[in-house]
């Protein structure tokens, strides 16, 4: 699968459940595409959620969990 594809679904699905508003999924897609484009660098949208104060570690691992994925928990280093 592709990370695009799961962020997308990612900012969705932390919408539907009232986690973020629609608004701070699009800033943070704003954040995540000018880094992409400016330093070439490429940060989840959670990360970036999480860097902003406006999600917590346990809301992403509920989210990576609904997901369905078999993907490690996000983990703060």
């Amino acid at each position: 699968m592709e990370t695009e594809h799961l962020e997308k679904r990612f900012g969705i699905l932390a919408v539907e459940k009232g986690f973020i508003t629609a608004d701070q999924v699009i800033e943070a897609l704003k954040v995540q595409v000018t880094e992409d484009i400016e330093k070439g660098k490429h940060r989840h949208i959670g990360r970036i959620l999480l860097e902003q104060g406006l999600i917590t570690l346990s809301q992403i691992d509920d989210l990576l969990g609904s997901l369905g994925e078999n993907l490690p928990l996000f983990k703060e280093h």
